[in-house]
């Protein structure tokens, strides 16, 4: 799964009123016997591997997580419902990034784009005229227009090409469960509060060298159909409450799928694991027990990658003392 500051950043580069509606299919039925046995491994040594509805309890401190998606889609109805009577029992609400910090950083990147470029060069400098070529096409099809993509930073055109052409700016810019959740908290007058700093998910891309930069931008060069189907899976796996499938097939399909070869686009998504998702389920980790320590029950939505795993909240929290239970989604 993206965050949330994600979607913000493709929608701030999106210039066509809107796209069609994405239609593509879930890809997990299509796996061959290796990649079958890929993702069996994969899940078997994931602890918390399903569930995106999770109580965590230690002493008097009761501390819930939900896993959320970054986009809007009427399936969300159903769980918001149930959800409600949960966020409306918390004393703090707890976000990847809150409403107030999205505006700020909208703001802050109209007014100074230099987040977003390179100062040194241009994406047709750095990339063979092919692949140039293979890039435009895929930008236009997004409604980027070439001529002001060239200097973006190539870890943000690796985001850009990740959406497929199909998606709508409604389905990027707001209605996701994190928005959703925070409305039910705004209108119960209960406070929210960012898990870290925004500029934190930039580091994370930014901190890359500009090689692995670059090659995170072509990995993404696939097939607008086959970008679609790729989107079409990560969200069935999560409406299946199976955020671990969903990571395990992300990196599966990335193999399949990308231009490169399998062992680099294996080694970019371990790159980008550790950057997105490891070293931030860290950092939260403090900031999740302090907020028990000082109110009795803390709701905490965000992406739902970061539950499952080893090194995900969940397990975590677990190795803090705290007692799990997996509650309805």
């Amino acid at each position: 799964m993206i965050a949330r500051i994600l979607s913000l950043l493709c929608f701030l580069a999106l210039t066509q009123p809107a796209f069609a509606t994405c239609s593509g299919n879930d890809l997990r039925p299509t796996l061959g016997p290796d990649e079958r046995a890929s993702l069996d491994a994969a899940l078997a040594n994931a602890p918390f591997a399903d569930g995106n509805h999770w109580k965590a309890t230690r002493g008097h401190a009761t501390l819930h997580l939900i896993g959320t998606m970054h986009l809007a889609d009427p399936r969300l109805d159903a769980p918001v419902r149930r959800l409600t009577p949960t966020v409306e029992s918390a004393d703090l609400l707890l976000l990847e990034m809150t409403s107030e910090d999205e505006l700020a950083l909208q703001s802050r990147l109209t007014t100074d784009p230099s987040l977003l470029l390179m100062a040194d060069t241009t994406l047709p400098e750095l990339l063979s005229d092919t692949q140039w070529d293979q890039m435009t096409e895929a930008l236009n099809a997004r409604g980027v227009p070439p001529f002001m993509a060239a200097r973006f930073q190539p870890w943000y055109v690796s985001i850009l090409l990740a959406i497929p052409p199909c998606a709508s700016q409604d389905d990027l810019a707001g209605g996701g469960l994190d928005a959703r959740i925070e409305e039910i908290a705004k209108t119960n007058g209960i406070p929210s509060a960012a898990l870290e700093d925004v500029e934190t998910i930039f580091a994370a891309f930014s901190d890359q060298s500009r090689q692995t930069q670059i090659d995170m931008m072509l990995s993404s060069l696939v097939d607008p159909a086959i970008n679609e189907d790729l989107f079409a899976t990560m969200l069935a796996s999560y409406f299946d409450e199976a955020p671990a499938e969903g990571w395990a097939m992300s990196t599966i399909l990335a193999e399949r799928y990308s231009p490169v070869t399998s062992d680099a686009a294996a080694a970019i998504f371990a790159t980008m694991e550790r950057a997105l998702l490891i070293d931030r389920n860290r950092a939260w980790i403090p900031v999740l027990i302090e907020a028990t320590e000082t109110h009795d029950t803390v709701v905490a939505a965000f992406g739902a990658a970061h539950l499952p795993g080893k090194d995900g909240v969940l397990a975590l929290l677990q190795a803090e003392g705290f007692t799990l239970e997996r509650l309805p989604f």
